[in-house]
């Protein structure tokens, strides 16, 4: 009985592990992962393309296809003010990411205290 329970609560789950792994493999590069570190530090408002490309030595292009990625994994957002473009990270999204990831190791074993994770947020 425990087993069927077991598959259950896996197959369940299995739409948000795709989503979670689509959005870490959406960061899993180095420009892409910049461009996250940099946006966390300019929020709430955020950053113009411009201004982040120049600050991370990324050329407009380049910047343009890795921003779509991470806006299309729900990353980041994206507003328009006058002729900019201005990106801010979602933190929201990142939080559920930090949460799913961090849930079974502080839960169920607790392998990582719970208030080690709130020490590193600060």
């Amino acid at each position: 009985m425990l087993r069927s329970r077991t598959k259950v609560a896996k197959s369940k789950n299995e739409p948000d592990v795709t989503r979670y792994a689509d959005m870490f493999s959406a960061m899993g590069t180095e420009p892409r992962l910049r461009i996250m570190r940099i946006l966390l530090s300019a929020h709430p408002d955020g950053m113009i393309a411009g201004d982040i490309g120049a600050e991370l030595d990324i050329p407009a292009s380049t910047l343009s296809h890795h921003l779509e990625k991470l806006k299309n994994e729900d990353l980041v957002k994206v507003r328009r003010e006058s002729t900019f473009l201005w990106y801010s990270a979602k933190t929201e999204a990142l939080q559920e990411l930090l949460g799913f990831l961090y849930a079974e190791c502080c839960t169920r074993n607790k392998a990582i205290e719970p208030q080690a994770i709130v020490q590193l947020c600060r």
